[in-house]
């Protein structure tokens, strides 16, 4: 019997109607919601159905393009047939972002129950009440079923329908793209979610979450994340409209590419047309940092390595420590390699926290004091108004500290400046304890906070102007020049002779700034220079305190400091 036979047999007996009705959501929904069926079923269409069949799928999060079918399966037809069905369900809560658009549903369901008279025959009588929770619900009186709209502008908690908790949660759209621009909108969205949303179900409770990709962090990628990885039971399934080969994943309706083309040219922008569409995020033009661009890592090289240039710490210091003030911010990266193989890593658990000064000075102390290595820390500081007095509070502490003088350059060109390591791949992120900082860099500008931002941006630029990012010469921390060869410790790198020294290269001491303009001065340069020379003539002396004793301040040697 095919299914056209189906169909008539259907029609001419309630019996044969009811029974296979209950056994199929497809046939449900292509017998009493037929004028939704414009055109033939897609492949995607068969798996949607099935997963509203199977019970032992608990959590189900669907993306599929715009004008795919997919809140008319889930949201008007899923939530009658399960109470309809075997499955006997007795209290379903459709959510949606806002209470108008929850109810918009519930209105929906309410018309076919109104309009539709072979569903009214079969399932009726119904009737609209409304509850102490004032939100108009729907309840199925033969079946003694109840189904509620809400919003993630309220509370679900201790919702009830008789005895019975929610059995089955439709999510639909909880996001849009305002609520997702910032970390504190995306948060109150997923706290809600899991904090209320799942707890006010009971064990065996389903929960189907409906939804379209609007940022990488989104409730939808997070619940993506969550079920790749085993942190929470279900199944994730995107539906674009076009598969990996660009043809049409629902034939039925987009035949050709003559009708792709056609429903594009409704007037849908490309941002519109590659995110509802083709399931793709859309990245602001402004964007500083792309996603694409993070690299991420498992374990840091070993910071007693060969390799191992310096770790240096950005600090954005709060402008005021009241509660309601921004957040002081550390970030700490350790530098490995040199010329073109320099690779940047990044420290998990930046800090991000909002402090009173008292406790920024501490908490900079032994953030310093966790992380040195080889070498000393190395710290920067941003200097504006009173953060200087975390600068000398940090030098009085014996730490390695330096401004980094803002210069009127804002924000938005700093990060830019630092951007360009992280898109050359040098910049490595720790799979896991960073995620508020990569946030605020790819959305930076949208978020709400850019703290942890700045203070990337500050480590970033200070390591490329100590560590002269793609070229030769890099400086340790110590002002050194760093060319160990291979067989060396990192202790100990060869000295660089330089018959015309930059002041500024740090090559030098200190008391030396010009050329010798006497034979006296050359000779004292050249001894100074020979480091190995120098120490031995030292050791054959018998030590510092016999050469001193020996020779006094008028002999050959000079002691720099």
């Amino acid at each position: 019997m095919d299914t056209k036979d189906i169909f008539e047999a259907m029609l001419k007996d309630r019996r044969v109607r009811l029974n296979i009705v209950k056994r199929s959501h497809k046939f449900f929904f292509y017998f009493y919601f037929a004028h939704y069926a414009e055109f033939a079923i897609a492949p995607f269409h068969e798996e949607m159905f099935y997963i509203t069949e199977d019970t032992a799928i608990r959590s189900v999060v669907i993306v599929a393009f715009r004008g795919s079918a997919k809140s008319t399966i889930f949201s008007l037809s899923f939530p009658l047939w399960s109470i309809l069905a075997e499955q006997k369900i007795k209290y379903v809560v459709i959510l949606s972002q806002t209470q108008q658009k929850a109810q918009t549903l519930l209105q929906q369901i309410k018309y076919e129950l109104e309009t539709n008279e072979l569903l009214k025959k079969d399932l009726g009588p119904f009737k609209e009440e409304r509850d102490q929770w004032n939100i108009v619900s729907l309840h199925l009186s033969r079946y003694n079923a109840k189904i509620t709209a809400a919003s993630a502008e309220q509370s679900i908690r201790g919702m009830r329908h008789i005895q019975h908790r929610p059995q089955l949660i439709v999510a639909d759209d909880l996001e849009d793209m305002e609520s997702v621009k910032t970390m504190e909108g995306r948060n109150k969205t997923y706290n809600w979610l899991v904090g209320d949303v799942i707890p006010a179900g009971g064990r065996n409770t389903r929960l189907i979450i409906v939804g379209s990709l609007l940022h990488e962090d989104s409730l939808i990628k997070r619940l993506e994340k969550n079920i790749k990885e085993g942190k929470m039971a279900g199944v994730y399934r995107e539906y674009p409209l076009l598969d990996e080969n660009g043809n049409s994943t629902w034939p039925g309706k987009f035949p050709d590419k003559k009708s792709i083309e056609l429903e594009r040219a409704k007037g849908i922008t490309d941002a519109a047309w590659y995110r509802e569409y083709l399931l793709q995020i859309v990245h602001n033009e402004d964007q500083l940092i792309r996603q694409e661009w993070i690299k991420e890592y498992e374990v840091m090289p070993n910071l007693s390595g060969k390799d191992y240039v310096g770790t240096f710490i950005g600090i954005d210091p709060a402008g005021s420590d009241n509660a309601g003030s921004d957040c002081t911010a550390m970030v700490a990266a350790s530098v490995f390699g040199q010329g073109e193989e320099l690779k940047i890593y990044i420290h998990p658990n930046p800090i991000n926290k909002r402090l009173r000064f008292h406790e920024t000075k501490e908490t900079a102390i032994m953030f310093a004091n966790t992380l040195s290595g080889n070498f000393p820390v190395r710290i920067f500081v941003e200097d504006v108004g009173i953060q200087k007095w975390l600068i000398q509070e940090l030098l009085r502490n014996g730490l390695n500290v330096e401004e980094f003088k803002v210069g009127g350059v804002d924000k938005q060109s700093r990060l830019s400046a630092a951007a360009g390591p992280v898109q050359a791949g040098m910049v490595f992120f720790p799979k896991e304890g960073c995620g508020e900082l990569r946030q605020q860099l790819v959305n930076f500008g949208l978020e709400k906070y850019d703290d942890l931002a700045d203070a990337f941006a500050i480590v970033i630029l200070k390591i490329k102007e100590n560590c002269r990012i793609g070229k030769i010469i890099f400086l340790k921390v110590d002002g050194s020049d760093y060319r160990s060869p291979s067989s060396a410790s990192p202790d100990t790198p060869t000295p660089v002779k330089n018959n015309n020294p930059d002041p500024k290269s740090g090559l030098l001491p200190e008391k030396i700034t010009t050329p010798w303009k006497t034979e006296e001065e050359r000779k004292k340069m050249e001894c100074d220079l020979d480091i190995e020379t120098h120490r031995k003539q030292i050791e054959d002396a018998g030590g510092l305190g016999s050469i001193g004793e020996r020779l006094g301040p008028t002999g050959p040697f000079w002691f720099a400091g």
